[in-house]
């Protein structure tokens, strides 16, 4: 199924991408369409992240409760916290 950039949000934001490593692969099991906003500038220069905002975690709007309950439960029952 084809989204709309306009149809994502941002649910998230991280400084470095190691911080998200675990999530990303939570969302690809869990099948849910997402994109870091800002990763590969970061990724390039480091140092831009602050400037830049962060890296923002974008999904789609029918994924907002899943994807926070996945974020929860990384932060709560898991020594994997999402920081």
């Amino acid at each position: 199924m084809a989204y709309s950039m306009k149809d994502f949000i941002t649910i998230a934001t991280f400084t470095y991408p190691n911080e998200y490593a675990i999530l990303r692969l939570l969302l690809e099991r869990e099948g849910i369409s997402y994109f870091f906003e800002n990763e590969t500038m970061v990724g390039v220069f480091p140092f831009y992240s602050n400037a830049l905002g962060g890296i923002h975690l974008k999904i789609h709007k029918k994924d907002i409760k899943k994807v926070q309950q996945i974020i929860d439960e990384l932060n709560t029952n898991s020594h994997l916290r999402i920081v």
